[in-house]
């Protein structure tokens, strides 16, 4: 990880940011799913970084691997539930996502390459909005997937959450390190 401070990017409303879901703005389950909104919890902080966030940026969007549809766990019917519930939370707040993304087929069916860490949803998001620049773009993720897609995408790179779980090697992927995305916010 590069010895710099994220108050050193010039970030202005032509900026983009890319969130992932799972560990950065809801409460994650290991080994596990959000598979209904009940089980949808915000982390501390999220709802108000989402909004001061939304004036920050130009373009706020979600990117997130689901591939619990693709196993059968839930159905695109819970998981686009839970995404309108959110929403509400997220505009009741003050807050925006301009899009959600998600790539539901397991592993060994993305022939569209949506899945994180490639960046099929990436693209999308430009060709959806093409004034985003990804070299004037974050992503914010919790996982190596995360990072590799932002590298490869060009973005720059937050990862949330302990860096001890990425290993020495992968941690080159990282240009920024927050807590959460409430520390990430407050450090702009």
């Amino acid at each position: 990880m590069k010895n710099k401070s994220i108050k050193d990017l010039p970030i202005d409303k032509t900026w983009s940011l890319f969130l992932d879901r799972d560990g950065v703005v809801n409460l994650h389950y290991p080994n596990d799913y959000v598979k209904k909104w009940e089980e949808f919890f915000f982390l501390e902080g999220v709802l108000d970084a989402l909004n001061i966030l939304a004036h920050k940026f130009r373009r706020i969007v979600l990117v997130t691997n689901q591939q619990g549809v693709g196993k059968g766990v839930m159905s695109k019917e819970d998981l686009n539930f839970i995404h309108a519930e959110m929403l509400k939370e997220i505009r009741k707040y003050g807050g925006r996502l301009h899009m959600i993304y998600t790539a539901t087929e397991k592993v060994e069916n993305d022939k569209q390459k949506m899945r994180k860490p490639e960046i099929g949803m990436a693209k999308q998001a430009k060709k959806d909005f093409p004034e985003i620049d990804f070299e004037r773009s974050i992503i914010v993720g919790d996982s190596l997937t995360d990072m590799q897609f932002g590298r490869k995408a060009g973005m720059k790179t937050v990862f949330i959450g302990d860096m001890n779980k990425l290993a020495e090697k992968d941690r080159y992927v990282v240009d920024y390190n927050f807590d959460s995305l409430a520390e990430f916010t407050a450090a702009l």
